[in-house]
């Protein structure tokens, strides 16, 4: 008897195992079901976005980017200053024909930027053919000229230009221009006394004195003074003032602050010397109170400026 509940006990036993074993089967066969349909519905979803985004890109190409309806045909650049319109085509590196609709504006915008000479660039897409390009010129308002030797064992001068701002600029060439350049040049001061090694195309000169020299350039124009005499050389070399010298021969120095003030002051003292048939030798309009003032005879002062009306710069859209 009891040999034969010990053989039913393990019959029992085993048929635990089994049911444990089948369950444990039937749970790990659910699981991989599960793995397998959500790796299925993972893939499906990836591969539809990647057609998706295939048959995207194919619309894209078909109907826009490669499509010859927005083939560039007509590129209208329009400009405020001298620069001809072709030259501005040809840095821009705009191909005709090229599509409107895949054109990297920031590119073409990057590249006329490039050029010191410009200051801005505005780009507009005009569909279905055509680009509006319009650009803003650095206006020269004083020049720099750098002796250097030439091949020849002689003496070179190398020009630069300065705008408003101080930015340096190598003089355009006259192919690249629409008008002649050289009326504009003469007009220009000269500044001297700079540190040459700071003459970069395309950086600013930041030092105060040169900075100052600009301003009154600027201001000298909206002055008394405009149209009486004609500023020719701006020495900055002293770290306290600038020194003006005229086309007249008279040497003026200017300190570094309150300039219109000091240029009202300079016409008073220019009508006090036509009211005594005299010219300017020098002045020291630096100085605040009874101003250093050196005169010279009418007779020997150089010939009276031209009366030279400035170049006027004129919008062009072409």
């Amino acid at each position: 008897m009891w040999f034969k509940r010990q053989q039913k006990n393990r019959r029992l036993s085993r048929r635990r195992v089994l049911d444990v074993k089948l369950r444990s089967d039937q749970v790990r066969a659910t699981r991989m079901r599960m793995v397998t349909v959500a790796c299925s519905i993972l893939f499906g979803t990836l591969f539809g976005l990647y057609l998706l985004w295939r048959t995207g890109e194919w619309a894209l190409n078909r109907f826009l980017y490669e499509n010859s309806t927005f083939a560039i045909q007509n590129v209208e650049v329009q400009t405020d200053g001298v620069i001809a319109p072709e030259q501005l085509r040809q840095w821009s590196k705009v191909k005709p024909g090229a599509n409107l609709i895949a054109l990297d504006l920031a590119a073409v915008k990057r590249n006329l930027e490039f050029v010191p000479a410009i200051a801005s660039v505005s780009i507009e897409r005009v569909l279905p053919r055509a680009l509006k390009i319009r650009v803003t010129e650095r206006k020269p308002v004083a020049q720099v000229n750098i002796p250097r030797a030439d091949g020849a064992n002689g003496i070179a001068v190398s020009v630069f230009q300065l705008d408003a701002d101080g930015v340096v600029m190598q003089p355009l060439d006259p192919r690249q221009c629409t008008i002649s350049l050289s009326q504009i040049r003469n007009q220009l001061p000269v500044i001297m006394g700079l540190n040459l090694y700071q003459l970069q195309p395309g950086h600013r000169m930041e030092s105060p004195q040169m900075q100052v020299a600009l301003q009154l350039v600027g201001a000298f124009g909206r002055s008394p003074m405009a149209g009486l005499v004609e500023l020719r050389r701006i020495d900055v070399s002293s770290p306290q003032v600038v020194v003006v010298t005229t086309e007249q021969g008279s040497e003026i120095t200017f300190g570094l602050e309150n300039l219109e003030q000091q240029l009202r002051r300079w016409r008073q003292i220019y009508d006090l010397g036509r009211q005594m048939n005299k010219n300017i030798a020098s002045a020291d309009l630096a100085v605040a109170n009874n101003v250093p003032v050196r005169w010279m005879e009418m007779s020997l002062a150089p010939v009276a400026p031209k009366n030279s009306t400035p170049v006027t710069l004129r919008r062009r859209n072409v």
